[in-house]
């Protein structure tokens, strides 16, 4: 059986938390100690102000400050999807709160699963700042968390769902905290003082991709009538996609998220000498749109982050989307008898599916052919200004949803790589809780990724299952559409786009009017729609006169 299998029967046989509330965790006789946490703000104070030889800022603590990782608690989407889950099962609340502050504020959740509670999100709402549980849930996924990560159950099932593990320390007053490097007496004896007790801890652990699959594995149990487990989802599987794929013992999560310094630098400002293979903690990934979300509405989201801090990152997303997430070709473009045919052919260039992580998220092809005047005489995968895409069915009715097409032949079909969500019924929807497994899953396939052997979790669903095109790491896709009412010779111009959270993952939430989470996230939605798509990659080809 393989981790992610293991995983789900746990949950299943367990009922996971989110079965009942009443249940609580009991384990803090079992530690001898309770780790504590150190907000973000010391570890600032010696690893910021580092630049390298030529000049370039590298500071640990302002590139994490404006990473998703820092913002985790202050994501508006997170905060108003919560209070949805919980307003679909309000039998289930606590458990619910307790389940997705896990991995969103995991240092006062952390200390309440240690004390045999259950943690809340909301009771931290809007962040005290006087408060140490204030300034802790602030601090989303703060420095101390991951570097407190020890080995135990690594790579296991029973890591999943942020089932990481914060090592106890023998010493009360030495708590490990785990890098990369070796650091020699002088500073060792320093960060114990400065920090009031944690000791720098070499461990090659912290840039294993186990890491990250503690939290970014989630097989989330499905509940019905009164909080009664369904089944499960496998909400978000990177990590398996990842095994599943040739990027497995070759480059890790990290190699790709927190790219590495191409000289040498210090990584504190306090005595520090160069070193090689420092890593910088900008975690960029997938969400430029709630980068520049958290930006405009800094204020009313208790952001940290400067400015230009969330400016630069979201830019640094939109640039990693642009030359490390996939290529486009046209490979054939012919003309005749009113009819244009073109084969285009989609690579993922990453060692997971793409998109991947939360199933809001989607890439489409956005196909335009003009003829020889200039003028648009076929178009399928155009964006709408409020966020919609044109002719998606699952846009136009949250009933239903576009198919997988190996041959796009009309205006209303877009191929549209993506994740539906089926519920107990069968039908459409985008509750986490409320889903079985998935309707459609045709997100581009990683390198090496063999859709026959791959694991129910990580599976290809839907028509892309049986389509001979559809294979790991490219995907071919036909055009046969109509131009007969234009004159070569024809120009077709090709976008793969992509949004983080897709129009009707977003839309769906307008339905919780009297809840403010929801309120607040859907009127910030509408006001920067026209921006929540990227473009990953295009190309162009004409027909011969």
């Amino acid at each position: 059986m393989t981790p992610l299998r293991r995983a789900a029967a746990a949950i299943v046989t367990a009922a996971s938390l989110l079965v009942a509330a009443k249940t609580v965790v009991t384990r803090a006789a079992s530690h001898p100690a309770i780790p504590e946490f150190h907000t973000s703000d010391r570890c600032i104070a010696c690893h910021n102000g580092l630049t390298t030889a030529s000049g370039d800022d590298v500071s640990i603590g302002y590139d994490w400050r404006a990473s998703m990782m820092a913002n985790s608690s202050r994501d508006p989407y997170w905060q108003a999807s919560v209070r949805r889950e919980s307003l679909d099962h309000p039998e289930s609340t606590a458990a619910i709160e307790d389940e997705c502050s896990i991995c969103h504020m995991p240092i006062p959740r952390y200390g309440a699963k240690l004390r045999g509670e259950h943690a809340r999100v909301f009771s931290h709402l809007p962040f005290a700042a006087d408060k140490k549980e204030g300034r802790q849930a602030a601090d989303g996924v703060s420095c101390a968390v991951c570097h407190q990560i020890g080995r135990q159950k690594l790579g296991t099932a029973d890591s999943f769902n942020g089932g990481f593990v914060i090592d106890a320390p023998e010493d009360p007053n030495a708590r490990p905290e785990y890098g990369p490097f070796e650091v020699e007496p002088g500073h060792r004896r320093i960060m114990l003082s400065s920090t009031e007790g944690y000791r720098p801890t070499q461990s090659d652990h912290i840039r294993d991709s186990e890491m990250c699959a503690t939290c970014h594995t989630l097989l989330t149990q499905a509940l019905g009538p009164g909080g009664r487990p369904v089944g499960r989802l496998a909400e978000q599987v990177p990590y398996g996609e990842w095994l599943h794929s040739e990027f497995k013992g070759t480059q890790s999560c990290q190699s790709c998220h927190m790219p590495t310094v191409s000289e040498p630098v210090p990584i504190t400002r306090v005595f520090g000498a160069p070193r090689d293979g420092v890593v910088r903690h900008v975690f960029v990934a997938g969400n430029f749109f709630m980068q520049r979300m958290l930006n405009r509405y800094r204020d009313a989201l208790d952001v940290a982050a400067l400015p230009q801090e969330l400016t630069s990152a979201a830019e640094r997303t939109i640039q990693y989307l642009q030359t490390r997430a996939a290529t486009l070709r046209i490979d054939t473009l012919q003309a005749g008898a009113g009819m244009l045919r073109a084969d285009l052919v989609v690579e993922n260039l990453g060692g997971h599916k793409l998109p991947t992580g939360y199933p809001s998220r989607r890439a489409w092809l956005h196909v335009t052919v003009r003829d020889g005047g200039g003028r648009i005489v076929f178009e399928s995968g155009g964006l709408n200004p409020d966020g919609s895409i044109r002719g998606n069915d699952n846009d136009a009715d949250a009933t239903r949803f576009e198919p997988h097409y190996a041959q796009v032949r009309s205006a209303d079909q877009v191929q549209i790589y993506e994740t539906i969500i089926g519920d107990v019924n069968g039908g459409v929807t985008t509750g986490l809780l409320a889903g079985v497994g998935y309707l459609k899953d045709n997100r581009l396939l990683p390198r090496g990724f063999e859709k026959r052997t791959a694991d129910p979790d990580i599976a290809v669903h839907g028509a892309a299952a049986d389509d001979d095109d559809f294979i790991g790491a490219s995907y071919r896709v036909t055009y046969a559409v109509p131009v007969a009412d234009g004159s070569g010779p024809f120009t077709l111009d090709a976008e793969l786009l992509y949004q983080p959270i897709g129009y009707r993952w977003a839309n769906n939430l307008k339905t919780y009017d009297r809840a403010p989470e929801p309120q607040r996230f859907t009127s910030y939605y509408e006001a920067m729609a026209s921006g929540s798509a990227a473009v990953l990659a295009r190309s162009t080809r004409s027909t011969r006169p």
